[in-house]
């Protein structure tokens, strides 16, 4: 590539950029590197080596690895003029590389030879000497991906090797904590450098402003924040002293932004910076660090937000038409906002939006005056009503008086525990069984039969059917026209927003009709100890701990949550322990009837004919089996509708004695690269034994003897590139040193165990599912046990295998 390339899509006069005049260096002076960190449409590190007056440039999605023999994709991309070594800043929406650049590291680099003889040859061998990264590098040509080439970059092994990568050292130093010493540039590319973006100045701007704020208090930035709700009132406030908003209808998000990265978590803290990342890329050019409270939106052509739109637009993907209205500012670049005074935060919130401007991020306008007035107003202009917020209130981070919400017409949000058949034509149901959680419990509290459009039909049924139960959530008022016999009970799962118009004289929603799922709540965990009495609970299960049988039923309740989605609906095999662990555990597969209820058989084919197996429905029955002293729970990679067609494969890496923990986890990360390089994500599982499992979600449509014929395909290329760490037979005498690739767990009626499964094993061990980028931290594969994988499962907000189960990703042909 050249820098024709690089003028040709950039439009000079309008874009930050530096412009495309090839730089020129003295013989004595080593060549530079850089690598910057890019918020455009998707955030990827660029690394740019200097060789023959220009800059050769790699996108790299994950960033350089400092882990030794540690693949990164890297593709190629248009040569850049050397002063783009020292640009930071924004890249105009609408223009090429759309988004926020900060320099990552800088340096001098060198190789052995003519550089460009060997990038032409298709490998390049080569050291850094930056800041962050140092040692020896290869670039390795690979294939072409339409027309942009694809590079590997490898980190090879030295003194500088270690386990972590970019982000890693985002971490440990964020950007703008470093005195970075520039390579020498021309005197007028500098001066159009620091006329362009000025970051630090920037930062320590934003600082000052920050620490004159009154109440601001000198702090750490916290790792997670609660965010403010309102109370709902049938009436604005009145008096002076109030800030009044638009009530925006949308999903509620915090995003957090630390040195570039940025997190943006919904009210239940799920994750959603894929789904909206150019708000992402938005919010990152805002701060250093920063927690920014807002509403994810859709607009309508009158600028007023409209959830349907919102649910339309997730739904296709489109997020073109969605803004993030921020509101609040509660921490920036060093110190804790909160018990500063509203209005102080909205001023700099407000200052920091007019400074970068985006028209991904809008201000959520205030209003001052008599509330009944702008409530009037709002509702004229077609609102659903406005939020009324004390100018002098701290940030509490929970439900406050200090917010008021007021509302036209009343939405409240329910759980839904049931549903009605549909009668006429109507298609899916007829009209959905409400429910109001009070003090821990769910209490019956209506039915709402319309505002259903064909659409939400559709998928809502499809969604309850899914989540369907046999026994009743709960007891019906007796006076009810309906019988518990006609409901269809769910588990409740889901959540709804219902407009009403009040309470009937039992308490009951009068009018109600349907306004929108509320994907961004979720009920608490369904309570079913009660039907479930266990025998013995003080038996003890685990005698070198201590550990009893009620112990393991309150640990599969207490992480209910993530272990059912791995259950239910899939053939089981069970490990159960009548007389604790010890020799006297057994596996099981075949339903019996001791099992007891909520424990359900499937039958399937085998060599002797039909036989029932096990599986579970709910919660319920999962602490059947821990009655019936059922410790670990090994699913089956396919769903009883079509136990023929699996949904997943498990890569199970299980090691030699004398394999290292570091060498094993690296295996993972090849293992996790190589299916990578055929179009295939996975997800990390630690066994709570002594391997790692690499876990592959795939589209059903190949029969078991195709998913078996492609995982023993992959496990013997792995061998036979790298004889010395890999096998791929289950062989014993074979393994010393190597780690075996096991894929016979990819076969109709095999099985693996399930994440957050306990494992019968001294210490109660669990198999626990990671991100990637948790690897690096974990100590050893039987890390968690009992007590502190529950503890993770209760600080989880989101799904460390967040996109697992919703990944189409198909299984590539041999």
């Amino acid at each position: 590539m050249s820098l024709r390339d690089y003028a040709r899509k950039r439009r000079f006069g309008q874009t930050p950029e530096p412009e495309d005049t090839p730089g020129k260096r003295g013989r004595s002076r080593q060549p530079i590197f850089v690598v910057q960190l890019h918020h455009a449409r998707a955030r990827h590190y660029d690394f740019r080596l200097e060789a023959d007056g220009a800059l050769k440039s790699w996108a790299v999605p994950k960033g350089p690895s400092l882990r030794a023999g540690e693949r990164r994709l890297a593709v190629e991309v248009e040569d850049h003029p050397l002063a783009y070594a020292q640009f930071e800043g924004d890249i105009p929406e609408g223009h090429y590389g759309a988004g926020h650049v900060d320099v990552f590291d800088h340096g001098t680099w060198r190789c052995q030879g003519d550089p460009l003889l060997q990038l032409g040859q298709g490998k390049l061998d080569f050291e850094l000497d930056g800041e962050r990264l140092q040692g020896g590098y290869t670039l390795v040509r690979t294939r072409p991906s339409g027309k942009q080439t694809q590079w590997l970059l490898i980190k090879r092994n030295d003194a500088h090797a270690r386990d972590t990568d970019a982000d890693g050292l985002l971490r440990e130093r964020p950007i703008g904590a470093q005195a970075r010493k520039r390579p020498a540039k021309k005197a007028a590319a500098a001066k159009q450098s620091a006329t362009q973006s000025k970051p630090r100045d920037r930062k320590r701007n934003w600082q000052a402003k920050a620490r004159a704020a009154e109440g601001a208090k000198r702090a750490a930035m916290p790792a997670e924040q609660s965010p403010q709700l309102a109370t709902l009132r049938a009436h604005p406030p009145s008096g002076d002293g109030w800030l009044h908003e638009v009530k925006w209808d949308g999903y509620r998000m915090l995003g957090h932004v630390r040195a570039g990265a940025v997190r943006l978590l919904s009210r239940n803290g799920l994750e959603w910076r894929e789904r909206v990342p150019q708000a992402v890329a938005a919010l990152a050019a805002l701060a250093g660090r920063g927690i920014f409270d807002g509403e994810l939106v859709a607009l309508d052509a009158q600028g007023r937000s409209d959830f349907g739109l919102l649910q339309a637009a997730l739904e296709r993907g489109d997020s073109e038409r969605l803004r993030l209205v921020l509101f609040d500012l509660t921490y920036l670049d060093g110190y804790d906002l909160r018990q500063s005074p509203l209005r102080a935060r909205r001023a700099l919130l407000r200052e920091l939006l007019d400074a970068r401007p985006s028209p991904w991020l809008a201000y959520s306008e205030q209003v001052e005056g008599p509330g009944a007035q702008v409530l009037q107003a709002a509702i004229d202009a077609g609102l659903e009503g406005i939020v009324s917020k004390r100018a002098d209130s701290p940030y509490s981070g929970a439900r406050s008086a200090d917010w008021i919400k007021v509302k036209h017409a009343a939405d409240e949000s329910f759980v839904v525990v049931g549903y009605t058949a549909p009668r006429n034509s109507r298609q899916g149901f007829g009209s959905l069984l409400l429910a109001a959680q009070e003090h821990g419990g769910l209490r019956y509290a209506g039915r709402v039969g319309s505002g259903f459009g064909d659409e939400v039909l559709r998928t809502l049924s499809q969604r309850l059917k899914a989540l369907g139960r046999e026994q009743a959530v709960l007891e019906l008022p007796a006076h009810l026209p309906i019988s518990p016999r006609s409901v269809h009970w769910v588990q409740p799962r889901l959540m709804v927003d219902v407009r009403t118009r009040g309470r009937g004289k039992e308490g009951l929603v009068r009018q109600a009709s349907f306004v929108r799922l509320r994907e961004d709540l979720a009920p608490p965990p369904e309570k079913t100890m009660s039907e479930t009495k266990l025998s013995s609970p003080d038996r003890v299960v685990y005698p070198r701990d201590g550990i009893r049988k009620r112990d393991v039923a309150d640990y599969y309740e207490a992480v209910a949550r993530w272990l059912l989605p791995e259950l239910i609906e899939r053939p089981i095999s069970l490990l159960r322990c009548p007389d604790g662990v010890g020799d006297s555990c057994f596996f099981q597969k075949h339903h019996a009837d001791s099992l007891g209820e909520g424990v359900h058989a499937v039958a399937l084919e085998e060599s002797k004919g039909p036989a029932d197996y096990v599986y579970v429905k709910d919660l319920r029955g999962v602490l059947a089996l821990v009655q019936m002293n059922t410790l670990e729970f090994h699913p089956w990679g396919a769903k009883i509708d079509d136990v023929d067609r699996p949904d997943r494969l498990v890569f199970d890496l299980d090691p030699a004695e004398d394999v290292p923990w570091t060498e094993l986890k690296r295996a993972a990360r090849e293992v996790r690269d190589r299916l990578q390089d055929v179009g295939l994500d996975s997800w990390p599982r630690l066994s709570g034994g002594k391997g790692l499992h690499v876990v592959v979600p795939i589209r059903r449509g190949p029969d078991w003897t195709e998913a078996k014929a492609f995982c023993e395909a992959f496990a013997q290329a792995m061998a036979t590139q790298s004889p010395l760490r890999y096998l791929a037979t289950a062989s014993k005498a074979k393994r010393a040193g190597r780690i075996f690739i096991d894929w016979l767990r990819n076969a109709r009626g095999a099985t693996s165990v399930a994440s957050w499964s306990l494992r019968a094993r001294a210490g109660a061990p669990v198999a626990v599912p990671l991100r990637w980028e948790d690897l690096a931290r974990v100590a050893a594969p039987a890390a968690f046990d009992i007590a502190s994988a529950q503890r993770r499962a209760a600080r989880l907000r989101c799904d460390p295998w967040a996109g697992f189960a919703q990944s189409k990703q198909r299984l590539p042909s041999l």
